[in-house]
């Protein structure tokens, strides 16, 4: 079944947990301070607009409108407070500098106080003044196309880059020369200096030459580190831990790094108040390499005991407790704390939660928890669309802290054009306080695909340990009726129509991806099998096996802090799956339709609709035993959110499993194709994806190709 483009409305601040009143101080947050701001400066705006207690006059480059709003602030303060000297004087002043901003470096701006408290600003302009040539002297080890971007970045940051020719603005190309200094300190040019600029002007004043003249003096770097008090470890353990510092120019900012990784390596190990301090001598330095002194106090060695929690109303203290309780005794890491908070939090229970390790003798640290517990009821709405189920409507209710004690229940409601679904689910994150994770579901649905209708009622159990960070394994058990209700399917097609199917499997996943929801680098391998039986009271008897793995690989400069990832993608995947009876004969009928392979669609061979590639009986899929699927996609920005997508997919659907080796064989040998192009927006809970995949060995009765619309990752 193809996933839906899927929109989520929350609505958890319609119900909350137990009120209990408190005192407090009330701290507004970054987001609420945003938003008065933004609404006084709404007020200002609007004020300045609407006022008549200032007049403009001289004015050619700019509109009166601009020119208001630009000075809002003073507006509106004259407005409510009254017009004296002191605010003309500061009114002419930031008009004069908005227009210096935008490279009239000769304007001048009057004010005269008028009668009825109205002041009026007389301008002269004087002539648009542009940066002409960009001069460097003196760089040997930087290229003036880098130096050029640092000299204009403060002026460039205003404009687009579309624009070449940038205002004149001094105090811009001042700042943009002490960018320059900068960049040459952080390259290890700790003498260098950039003189003040010097400027060239035009004999019509229209615009500005400007020449940084620079002296770049000896480039320096890191030299012998030597250790001083008790570095427990040994310094050979110690200067690994700083090989890639090491390896860059040296800088008082990357010493001053250093006792904060120092301090990070100690910490882990348990001295918590270990003290680092890092200082180098460049003036003992030998052929520009600086030896640096590092000195180390780690103090005692500190071991977790015991926990206390407070600010919790409805959720058990336990909760956090037994989250802690096997540390007790063991060597304090703030790495094993910072893991357990991001565990907690992303447990949805929590807005605030603080843990705060406080020393209480004998080596051994408490940890002080403050927690502010997130709403704990949330009522959801799903709206959506889907190719192959057409437009989808859903309603959902969660708990996540059932009676106090942590474990969501959530309920929830599907309508679809092709059905209806209900389910029930409850999830025990610690299993009896251990590192198991348990998930019970009772689920209900009928759905209409094409040439038969089912409706299933069943049970699923599953059972997971994660083994590490990214390795987990589980146990699955399930139990489900099914019922065809209608088929248009022969019956020597459809296998059993009712039946009772009772298996358990296992589960392995390695996940090594940076995100699971909008990935850009790593590799995802998961495999199944599971076995029905009448032994464990099922109707019908099979065996069944899958494995699926994608390959995540950026291309491209990975992006700077804050800078717009511009990076193109490929993403490459392979799956296979195969079922095989234990009842007898060998033949697609010997197993229910319903379990039963299919593929084609918006996640398997995208030049098919969903399902559609494959065996058939008059137009139907009737599915298969053995299938294979193979992707490659490069995925490229266009605008903002918006990626182009190119693609390649190939994969084939078998009626009969046989043998294993001679089916694999026989199968790659008959495989199904996809070329095609795509569209992607990109939102918090993954992509939506519009996609043409053409079938370039197109055979009789099949369609030239296939649109499939549909919501996350297609494989």
């Amino acid at each position: 079944m193809s996933r839906a483009f899927l929109i989520i409305l929350s609505c958890g601040v319609l119900f909350s947990g137990t009120a209990l009143s408190q005192t407090a101080v009330k701290v507004p947050k970054p987001e609420e301070k945003d938003r008065a701001q933004r609404a006084v400066a709404k007020e200002q705006e609007k004020e300045a607009q609407g006022t008549s207690v200032i007049e403009f006059r001289g004015q050619a480059a700019f509109d009166e409108k601009l020119l208001r709003s630009q000075l809002k602030e003073q507006i509106t303060t004259i407005a409510q407070y009254g017009l004296t000297p002191a605010r003309g004087d500061d009114a002419a002043f930031f008009l004069e500098l908005f227009y210096r901003k935008q490279g009239y470096a000769k304007v001048t701006v009057r004010y005269t106080i008028e009668s009825g408290n109205r002041l009026r600003l007389d301008i002269n302009e004087g002539p648009l003044v542009t940066l002409g040539l960009v001069n460097f002297v003196g760089n040997q080890h930087q290229p003036a196309e880098v130096l050029f971007d640092y000299a204009v970045g403060p002026t460039r940051e205003r404009y687009s880059s579309l624009q070449k020719k940038l205002p004149f603005v001094a105090s811009d190309v001042e700042e943009g020369a002490d960018l320059v200094h900068r960049l040459y300190v952080s390259q290890g040019f700790l003498e260098a200096k950039v003189d003040p600029p010097i400027y060239h002007y035009a004999e019509d004043r229209s615009h500005v030459d400007a020449t940084f003249p620079i002296t770049e003096g000896r480039q320096y770097f890191f030299g012998e580190l030597t250790f001083v008090g008790d570095n427990i470890y040994g310094a050979e353990a110690l200067r690994g831990q700083m090989l890639d510092l090491l390896e860059q120019p040296y800088t008082e900012s990357r010493v001053s790094d250093i006792p904060r990784r120092m301090q990070s390596y100690f910490r882990t190990r348990g001295y918590y108040e270990v003290k680092v301090d890092a200082t180098g001598n460049p003036e003992a330095g030998r052929n520009g390499h600086v030896p640096v002194q590092i000195s180390i106090t780690p103090g005692p060695l500190y071991h977790f005991d015991g926990i206390t929690v407070k600010g919790l109303n409805r959720l058990r203290p336990s909760y956090l407790s037994r989250r802690f309780s096997k540390f007790s005794g063991k060597t304090y890491s703030p790495e094993v704390v910072d893991e357990k908070f991001r565990e907690l939090m992303r447990s949805g229970l929590f807005t605030v939660l603080q843990i705060k390790p406080t020393p209480i003798g004998g080596n051994a640290l408490r940890l002080d928890i403050s927690a502010e517990e997130a709403k704990s009821k949330e009522l959801g709405l799903l709206l959506g669309y889907g190719s192959y189920t057409g437009p989808i409507v859903g309603v959902s209710f969660r708990d996540r802290d059932l009676f106090g004690y942590g474990r969501p229940l959530t309920t929830s409601v599907e309508l679809s054009g092709r059905g209806y679904k209900g389910e029930i689910l409850w999830e025990d994150p610690y299993l009896f306080e251990t590192d198991f994770g348990f998930k019970a579901r009772l689920s209900a649905l009928t759905f209409d695909f094409d040439g038969y209708t089912k409706f299933e009622v069943g049970t699923r159990f599953d059972l997971t340990r994660k083994i590490t960070k990214q390795y987990e394994v589980g146990l699955v058990l399930t139990e489900r009726h099914v019922e065809v209700t209608s088929a248009s399917i022969s019956p020597q097609f459809l296998g059993r129509t009712s039946y009772f199917v009772s298996s358990i499997g296992l589960t392995q996943t390695l996940d090594l991806r940076d995100s699971k929801v909008n990935p850009s680098r790593g590799l995802i391998f998961d495999s199944t099998v599971d076995f029905a039986s009448s032994e464990i009271g099922s109707q019908i008897d099979f065996i069944r096996s899958t494995a699926r793995a994608t390959y995540f690989l950026p291309i491209g400069q990975e992006p700077k802090p804050g800078q717009t990832d511009r990076r193109t993608l490929l993403a490459l995947g392979a799956r296979a799956g195969i079922i095989r009876s234990l009842g007898g004969d060998d033949t697609v009928a010997e197993l229910p339709i319903d379990e039963r392979f299919f593929n084609g669609g918006s996640t398997t061979v995208r030049s098919f609709t969903e399902r559609d590639l494959g065996p058939h009986d008059g137009g139907n899929p009737i599915g298969g035993e053995f299938f294979t699927v193979f992707n490659a996609e490069y995925t490229f920005p266009i605008y903002g959110e918006l990626q182009g997508a190119v693609f390649f997919d190939a994969g084939n659907l078998l009626p009969s499993s046989g043998d294993p080796f001679t089916r694999v064989t026989a199968g790659l040998d008959d495989m199904r194709y996809a070329i095609g192009l795509g569209l992607r927006y990109k939102l918090p809970i993954g992509p939506v994806r519009i996609d043409y995949g053409y079938n370039p060995d197109r055979r009789s009765g099949e369609d030239i190709g296939a649109f499939n619309f549909s919501f996350g990752f297609a494989f």
